[in-house]
């Protein structure tokens, strides 16, 4: 199912889950309605040691995403991306490197990495076989208040240079995030901004704008 795999460009909202609800039905319910407002990536990221929920909300989201012909990504955990037949995985300064990830993984599987504020990093990820690169946070982020900030012309330069799709991650809105993709963002990372609305799928609706207006080549 995994290999040669025919998908878009890797292009729009990309949705981060948030690990703030307390079913698996709600859970999907909540992807299912940011597809419906035309999220075209989602990531299933949770950070709890509950390894059984764990599995049943990534099965869970694995059928919601498999409907609707989008690419589903588990943040940090290897295994249980391969358990449940997602589509690749996001790995993180701690987490195993791409070499590693390729060999548990199936032929054609996505592998993102976060580069942070570090162009460096996106060089070595690029060279090491990724196939996007993340940078942030761009802006104040109440998932991660702590995270460093990354500069808009990290986003310039990766466009330039590196020839990978590029992810912008970090407080990002609807008001803010059409600058970041004239920049050279291919993909804008949501979290509080559409899991924390009261209607997902509307909030999802509002991130087009922010593509549709930049298609034109980011000065």
């Amino acid at each position: 199912m995994n290999a040669a795999r025919q998908r878009p460009p890797l292009r729009g909202l990309y949705a981060i889950t948030d690990g703030r609800t307390t079913t698996v039905a709600q859970l999907a319910a909540d992807v299912d309605a940011a597809l419906r407002g035309g999220a075209g990536i989602v990531q299933y990221r949770d950070k709890r040691d509950d390894s059984e929920r764990r599995l049943l909300e990534a099965r869970a989201l694995r059928e919601v995403t498999q409907r609707h012909g989008v690419p589903l990504l588990i943040n940090d955990d290897v295994a249980l991306a391969a358990s449940v037949g997602a589509d690749g995985v996001h790995l993180g300064r701690d987490d195993v490197d791409i070499t590693t990830a390729r060999r548990q993984l199936p032929h054609g599987s996505l592998i993102g990495v976060s580069c942070y504020n570090r162009f460096e990093l996106a060089q070595q990820a690029a060279a090491a076989g990724a196939d996007y690169v993340a940078f942030g946070s761009f802006f104040a982020s109440p998932t991660k208040p702590h995270a460093v900030a990354a500069d808009i012309g990290l986003l310039r330069r990766a466009r330039a240079e590196l020839g990978l799709p590029v992810v912008a991650i970090g407080g990002i809105s609807p008001e803010n995030g059409a600058a970041l993709v004239r920049a050279g963002a291919d993909m804008l990372a949501v979290i509080s901004a559409l899991f924390a609305t009261t209607d997902i799928r509307a909030a999802a609706r509002t991130f087009a704008d922010c593509f549709a207006s930049t298609e034109e080549t980011p000065s």
